[in-house]
Formats: structure tokens, C-alpha cells, sequence
């Protein structure tokens, strides 16, 4: 009897043993099984974060720059070196800023001999050449110079400045020629062909050929008739009246016989140009 029972104890353990071998295989193959799916979430979970930066960055980067790496709000702008080669008179300033600010304006300031000139400037019809106005200002580049020529015929009355060799030392036939050491393209040309350049106006003179314009600037006292190739930097909101006193005062006629109109009679001499 007693070996029939240890057999039969035996047998029952070996059973059970067996099946808790079989339980705890199982129980490895399901920890296997949860290690592999939580790995793969891991990675989708990863993979999805990664995707989202990239975008996220992206996306920064749209909001930051434009295109051709242009921050956002501001324009590329083109210098091209100007030297004596050219014909005229160089101030070797070096060059502006690549980039402009193309919204907002900003405020140019005359302190002159007569009084205050002062202008508005929209940046976003004229970043380029605002942009110019301003590094040139903070160079000091019209300080202490003369507007060296005056135009007083009909439908033409204007006042040219910005040459930074005529400083008011006596005139001179060369006065005009002066400029920075690069030149630009025209920006915001007319396009009221009956009243191009109405009375205030500030516009950049050039050599008559694009992409030609630098320092020097006229002032509109009368409404003008000129080609519509000069770029309209701005608008004098006061001191008008002390332009048209000196267009109503005449010129001496020294530049008749090639550019038309002469010096000033009564003088305007720049002390400081300013942007703010």
C-alpha cells in the first residue's frame, strides 16, 4: 500500500511541477511579449516627438525668416561699389546693412540755416532707401554741406542737396558730382503720370541711369513735372516755406548749359541730417 501511495504522490508532484514550469514559461513568454510592444510604443511615442520638433522648428523658421533667409519684416537690398572711376566724387563710407526694415516710417530731420526741414518716410514703399538715409546719417554724411543747385521754371521748381563735398566753402562747377561709395536701385517711382512729384516731395536725383541713385536728394517746392525715374523717398511735413523762399529767390544760373538751373542765391546750408 505505502509504495502504491509514493507512487502516487510522485506522480501528483511531478504534475504539478510541471505545470508550474508551464505557468512561469508562460509567464516569460507574456513579460517578452509587453517588453516588445512597450519598446515599439517607446519608439512610435520617440519617432512622433522627433517629427513634432522638426515641424515645430519649421515652423519657427517660417515665422522668423522669408524667403532667402530674410527676417521676417525686413528686405534684401543691393549695393553696388561706386568709385572715382564712375565720373564722380566718392565718400568712402563702406556699405549699408543687407537687410531693411520694409514696415513702420521714419521721421528725417534738417537743421539748417534757415530752420528745421522735416519729412516722413513710409518704410515699406521705401525700406531700401530709408535704410540708406539712415547709416548714412549716423556716418554724418550731410552734415555741414550745401544744396548746391536750384531749378525755378515752370512746373519745375526743386532744390538738390545731398553732394558731401559742396560744404559750403564757395561754390564750385563740380558741386553735384559728390556721392557714397555705392549706389542703389530706384524704389517707388510714380505712378500719377498728370502730378508725379506734387509740392513737398523729397526725391532722389540720379545720373539718368537705373539703378544710379545715392546721396543727393530734391525738394519739391511747386508741384513737378519730371520723367517718373526718380525714386520718392518722403514728404516734408514742415519747413516747406523755407524752400520756396529760396526757389523764389532765383539761382545764378551755373549749371544752365548742361543740367539746367545754378546755385542758390539765398543759401541753405545743411548743419545735420538726422533719422529717428
Amino acid at each position: 500500500m505505502s509504495s502504491i501511495k509514493d507512487r502516487q504522490r510522485a506522480a501528483a508532484r511531478a504534475r504539478l511541477e510541471k505545470e508550474m514550469a508551464e505557468r512561469a514559461a508562460a509567464a516569460r513568454k507574456r513579460r517578452q511579449r509587453q517588453a516588445i510592444i512597450g519598446s515599439a510604443i517607446a519608439v512610435v511615442v520617440i519617432a512622433g516627438a522627433a517629427v513634432w520638433i522638426v515641424t515645430a522648428m519649421k515652423d519657427d523658421n517660417k515665422k522668423s525668416t522669408s524667403a532667402g533667409g530674410v527676417p521676417a519684416g525686413q528686405v534684401a537690398c543691393t549695393w553696388t561699389p561706386s568709385d572715382a572711376s564712375s565720373g564722380g566724387k566718392v565718400k568712402d563710407v563702406g556699405t549699408p546693412p543687407a537687410t531693411a526694415p520694409n514696415t513702420g516710417s521714419a521721421t528725417l530731420t534738417m537743421d539748417t540755416n534757415l530752420g528745421k526741414i522735416v519729412a516722413t518716410l513710409d518704410k515699406a514703399k521705401v525700406p531700401c532707401t530709408a535704410s540708406s538715409f539712415t547709416y548714412l546719417s549716423s556716418k554724418k554724411f550731410w552734415d555741414n554741406t550745401k544744396c548746391h543747385r536750384l531749378v525755378n521754371e515752370a512746373n519745375f521748381k526743386v532744390l538738390q542737396c545731398g553732394d558731401p563735398f559742396a560744404t559750403g566753402k564757395g561754390y564750385r562747377e563740380t558741386d553735384g558730382q559728390g556721392g557714397p561709395s555705392y549706389t542703389m536701385a530706384e524704389e517707388n517711382l510714380p505712378t500719377d503720370t498728370n502730378n508725379p512729384y506734387p509740392a513737398g516731395s523729397i526725391a532722389m536725383a540720379n545720373t539718368g541711369q537705373a539703378g544710379s541713385t545715392g546721396s543727393q536728394f530734391f525738394i519739391c517746392s511747386e508741384n513737378t513735372q519730371l520723367p517718373a525715374n526718380y525714386t520718392l523717398l518722403g514728404t516734408i511735413t514742415s519747413g516747406l516755406d523755407i524752400v520756396k523762399d529760396v526757389v523764389k529767390a532765383g539761382d545764378d544760373g551755373a549749371f544752365k548749359a548742361s543740367a539746367g538751373g545754378g546755385h542758390p542765391k539765398k543759401e541753405l546750408d545743411i548743419k545735420t541730417l538726422t533719422m529717428s
